[in-house]
This record gives structure tokens, C-alpha cells and sequence, in this order.
């Protein structure tokens, strides 16, 4: 009896093995690799059958955009996009237009628009305001002590090249654009970010547009 028995629970351990991995399988199967190449498509031709336009009518060739209110995506971290695109279709990230958008991309979608820009040369910015460059210089690099607002090289990078995931690629950015994004944490716009929202309460206009023109000259 005990033999039958043990022979018994042997057989459901098997099938039990068997059955973990084929579910296991099944997972793998569902792990999509990113795909540039389709993330170019539709990034250059959108898609007209789900009113979805083109991102290089705002965005520029290879995210290089022209437009200074809109931000330059060629060169920024895969998993940062991807990030952005999911948490613009909820409430922590509201733009207008982006959270339109982003509600009706897939999952793959977003994933290959990100592949696709990361893999994309930024063209280089500058710094336009000689008279503040040296603010916004100290400010990057060191931050200011008496307001208790840390470096922006701490967490961005000398260069501004940023953490994968964490931390943007800001160098080369628009400077209305960065301008744009820490008045919009500074008054509770977008919340993606505890951290941004609280350095950008102590930064007064005259110190966000000092920092935000340095950083459009990081290369």
C-alpha cells in the first residue's frame, strides 16, 4: 500500500513539474522584445485608424525637437520614456495632450517608441544668457546650501546624462521646456516625482531659468 501510495505522489509531482513549466513557458512567450524599428514607424507615420498622429509633427526628426516648449526625446533612456508614456495615463503626469495619447497606446507601443528615440543622436543645445550662466552653473553643480536644494549633477550627472530609469537625460534639453517642468512640480501640475516637487518649491523663477539655460548647454 505504501508503495502504490508513494508511486502515486510521485506521478502528481511530475505532473505538477510539467504543468510549472509549461506555465513558465507560456510567461517567457509573453515577454515581448522592444522593436525600433517599429517604434520608428509609428513615431513618424502614427496611426491614422486610432487617431493616433504623428510624435515627429512635435517632437522633431529622431526626437530632435524644434519646437523649445517641446522637449527634445532623441538620446533619453529607454525605461525613462517608457516610464513617462505609462504614468500619463494616470494622474500623476497630466499633460493635455500626452495623456490623450498615451490612454490609447499598447503596452509594445510605448515600449518601441522608447527603444526607437533612445537610439537617436540629440543634437546639441547652448546656453543663450551670459549674464545668468554662471548662476545656473553653480546651481547644477552645487546646488544652493541656504535653501537646502541639492546639486542637479548629484542625481542628472555633470553632463546631465541622468540615471537609466531614474533619472532623466537633461544636457542639451530646451530651456522653456525644463523651465516648463519645474514650474509644474513646484505647483503640483505633475507629480511623477516627490523629490522634483520638493526641490522645485525652493527655486525661484529667476533660478529655475538661470539652471534651466546651463543645463541647455550640457553636452
Amino acid at each position: 500500500m505504501n508503495r502504490v501510495l508513494s508511486s502515486l505522489l510521485k506521478t502528481m509531482l511530475v505532473a505538477a513539474l510539467a504543468l510549472a513549466s509549461v506555465a513558465y513557458a507560456n510567461e517567457e512567450k509573453k515577454v515581448v522584445k522592444a522593436d525600433p524599428a517599429k517604434g520608428e514607424t509609428l513615431y513618424t507615420n502614427g496611426d491614422a485608424s486610432r487617431n493616433i498622429p504623428a510624435c515627429i509633427s512635435c517632437h522633431g526628426a529622431g526626437g530632435n525637437s524644434t519646437i523649445s516648449q517641446n522637449p527634445k526625446l532623441a538620446a533619453q533612456h529607454e525605461a525613462y520614456i517608457y516610464k513617462q508614456l505609462v504614468e500619463f495615463k494616470g494622474p500623476t503626469r497630466v499633460n493635455a495632450v500626452m495623456s490623450m495619447y498615451a490612454k490609447v497606446l499598447t503596452d509594445e507601443e510605448m515600449k518601441n517608441l522608447a527603444a526607437y528615440v533612445e537610439s537617436q543622436a540629440q543634437k546639441p543645445g547652448a546656453a543663450k544668457n551670459k549674464d545668468t550662466v554662471e548662476i545656473g552653473k553653480k546651481i547644477y553643480r552645487a546646488g544652493i546650501a541656504e535653501k537646502n536644494v541639492p546639486a542637479c549633477a548629484g542625481c542628472h550627472g555633470p553632463n546631465g546624462a541622468g540615471i537609466p530609469a531614474q533619472f532623466a537625460r537633461i544636457g542639451g534639453q530646451h530651456q522653456d521646456y525644463t523651465v516648463s517642468q519645474l514650474t509644474g512640480f513646484r505647483g503640483g501640475v505633475r507629480k511623477n516625482s516627490a523629490q522634483m516637487m520638493t526641490i522645485a518649491k525652493r527655486l525661484s523663477d529667476d533660478e529655475m531659468a538661470a539652471v534651466a539655460d546651463y543645463i541647455a548647454g550640457l553636452k
